[in-house]
């Protein structure tokens, strides 16, 4: 395999072979074990599916472990709901003890602080290997997703399962974003995303590792166009800025949904080396080169079958990473633990041309169908028997889906008793068949129907809901769609339509009891204030109200825009293959540039602003990170000072003295090399690195948009 160095290659895009490191030196080389959308607690109830996403996340612990990784790395949604049950807690935990603790020494250095975003008001670090209470083998880093993101206003702010993970030892948490909802309606630079890296050494091998948990698309592309994403950046020190290997891992849409319903691939800066995309489940865990860009996007796909749909039938792999200086390579290592999954479609109208079938006769319809699915079952077979040759391994009942075009026939077998031949043979005997017509351009659905909503007509895509199983059904029917006609229909005098609308979503879908009643009150407190300004008579207090409303759905407007009406004419769907993706609300539409793009904006310059010493150095050191100004046009923020990291019994070495060791040699298990961490500021920028010496823009829009 040819040589790539993995950020700098100049190939065109398809000509690109995958990236290799030449001469692999196991003292310079991380060995990071990849893995996303674990989605644990799926279908925890089914007999059958209730243990398949634990035992498959069981089969990637043990392959980190065999392997010897250096540590594993998540890109969100561990657990399938937002707030796991105990039972999917309690085997998590136990997993993770199980596999990462141990006495294996830990082969590299962190050079940040291990105590930035430990909780509050507590003394043991943020990341557990350097708990001098804990005995970490192999370390777990992730990010959250959008099944399992924070929630939650309590005085600890928003939590969400992997906070507890991280306080229990078992696991470390990092790319947690705070955005208070009202953050997006006030100009504040000091306000938005911050992202900071984790910063490990090993060997001549320098890695930071940047994360973005999942941040709802409209907001996220608030942020961007606002110019509110900055990130720190490691500067100074003995490590020149290129000489660091950037990861940044992000969970969200890939596929686009909108025009502000994903993240376009190429607006990452070629300072990152690689891009970890969680959130789209279909397995391209294979590194491809972005056009244009000279970094790689890896998209290791969900661990567990979530949907029917064709990105889950792609075989599953988590990857073994190698990464050395400026090269890596990523080895693919396929799930032998995964349910089976086999899905195919079939005409009726054809089959009846090749004399199979009558489509008069119901019969003969549902024997062919029959016949189908007996097939996808024996196809199920060989295909398993090929990826497991072992003759003692016993095979899960599969999963089977058969799309059945039915527009010309006159009757049809009802799915569930259709489902019941296959007890035993299938996992989802049920949902098995997936009925659906030709749609046809003069019929129009009824209007007020709740199972189809009028907004969202396409969605169906020709699908007759008559002929579709319940778990069809209730899968294409979203519930934001009923809230929001709802919502429509009512007279709300004070309430913003589109703000009780969230908090209905973030009750129904995050279980947050006390969305609604917080979003209540702060709408009640922010009309009070408004009217307490003015002198309000008692015959015009209902037109005050009306315009505080006003006033109140003008501010949430400026984060979340009223979408424009949607033309009928001409429309062209995309649809993700990944029916579990994180669904596009039809309110959060903020029109970017007209092909749904961004506009890169220019790169800030970077300046030198003064940086506290670091810890255990000279006067003459530099610092670990360096300020940089925003733009040219701003004001240069004060400086913020990062508190150096606390001192640990049988701990006491400063980064200037660790940098000095042989780099053949790990460091003790309990006494890693401490990150001196001085000053260090912000760059901002749209989620790139900085880079030359022009300011940073703010995205410019069309008039149209």
């Amino acid at each position: 395999m040819t040589s790539v160095n993995g950020s700098h290659a100049a190939h065109s895009e398809g000509d690109e072979p995958n990236p290799s490191i030449v001469q692999q030196n196991p003292d310079n080389c991380f060995r990071i074990l990849l893995a996303t959308d674990n989605h644990i607690g799926y279908a925890e109830k089914d007999p059958i599916r209730g243990q398949d996403a634990i035992n498959t996340f069981k089969e990637i612990l043990e392959i980190g472990r065999d392997a010897e990784v250096d540590f594993i790395l998540l890109a969100g949604d561990l657990f399938h709901e937002n707030r796991p049950s105990r039972t999917c807690m309690h085997q998590t935990i136990a997993l993770l003890r199980e596999y990462t603790l141990g006495d294996k020494p830990i082969s590299f250095e962190l050079l940040s602080d291990p105590y930035d975003g430990s909780a509050p008001g507590f003394s043991f670090p943020a990341v557990n290997y350097e708990d001098p209470n804990l005995n970490i083998a192999t370390p777990v880093f992730s990010i959250h997703g959008n099944h399992d993101d924070p929630q939650g206003t309590g005085p600890e702010g928003a939590l969400c399962a992997l906070d507890v993970l991280s306080v229990s030892g078992v696991l470390n948490y990092f790319g947690k974003v705070d955005l208070s909802p009202d953050e997006a309606v006030q100009d504040d630079s000091d306000k938005g995303i911050r992202i900071k890296p984790i910063l490990l050494r090993k060997g001549t091998t320098n890695l930071a590792l940047y994360g973005v948990g999942n941040v709802k698309d409209a907001r996220m592309h608030y942020e961007l166009r606002s110019n509110r994403v900055k990130m720190y950046m490691p500067e100074g020190g003995d490590v020149a800025e290129d000489d660091w290997f950037n990861i940044l891992l992000i969970h969200q849409n890939r596929v686009k949904h909108g025009p502000q319903q994903s993240v376009p691939e190429g607006m990452f800066d070629d300072s990152i080396r690689l891009v970890v995309w969680g959130h789209e489940h279909d397995c391209r865990i294979t590194p491809e080169k972005v056009e244009g860009k000279d970094y790689w996007i890896s998209q290791p796909g969900s661990s567990v079958a979530t949907s029917l749909a064709p990105g889950e039938a792609i075989p599953k792999h988590v990857g073994i990473m190698s990464i050395q200086g400026s090269q890596f390579q990523i080895a693919e290592i396929p799930l032998k633990t995964v349910r089976p999954f086999e899905l195919d479609e079939v005409i009726l109208s054809y089959a009846a041309e090749q004399g199979v079938l009558s489509l008069d006769d119901k019969d003969s319809i549902t024997e062919y169908l029959k016949q189908e699915v007996k097939r996808l079952i024996k196809q199920a077979h060989d295909n398993w028997k090929e990826r497991n040759p072992d003759p003692d391994a016993k095979m899960m009942l599969p999963l089977i889906r058969l799309k059945v075009e039915t527009t010309d026939a006159k009757e049809m077998t009802n799915p569930v008793r259709f489902g019941q031949m296959f007890i035993d043979k299938v996992a989802n005997p049920r949902d098995i068949l997936q009925y659906y017509r030709k749609k046809k351009p003069a019929e129009r659905k009824a209007k007020n129907n709740p199972d189809l909503p009028d907004e969202d007509d396409e969605e169906w895509e020709g699908d007759d809901p008559t002929m579709l199983t319940t778990n069809d059904r209730l899968a294409k029917l979203r519930m934001a769609n009923l809230v929001k006609q709802y919502l429509q229909a009512q007279n709300l005098e004070v309430l913003v339509e589109n703000g009780m609308e969230d908090a209905v979503m973030r009750f129904v879908e995050k279980d947050d009891k006390d969305a609604i009643k917080d979003f209540v009150s702060d709408t009640l407190k922010m009309v009070g204030r408004d009217m307490k300004t003015r002198e309000v008579d008692e015959e015009d207090v209902e037109d005050h109200m009306l315009r505080a409303k006003e006033h109140a759905a003008s501010q949430y407007a400026e984060a979340r825009p009223v979408p424009k009406e949607k033309s009928k004419k001409g429309k062209s769907k995309q649809k993700d293959s990944d029916e579990d993706s994180m669904l596009a609300e039809d309110d959060d539409q903020m029109d970017l540039d007209s092909d749904g793009s961004f506009q890169q904006a220019k790169a800030p310059s970077k300046g030198k602003g003064k940086a506290a010493p670091a810890k255990g150095k000279g006067k003459g050191s530099n610092p670990l990170f360096q300020n940089a100004s925003e733009s040219e046009e701003e004001e240069e923020e004060p400086e913020e000072v990062m508190p150096a990291p606390k001192k640990r019994g049988g701990a006491s070495a400063s980064s200037a003295s660790s940098s000095r060791k042989p780099a053949a040699r790990a460091p003790a298990k309990k006494a890693p090399a401490r990150g001196a961490t001085g000053g260090r500021g912000m760059q901002q920028s749209q989620l790139t690195f900085s880079k030359g010496a022009k300011a940073s823009k703010p995205i410019e829009l069309s008039d149209s948009d």
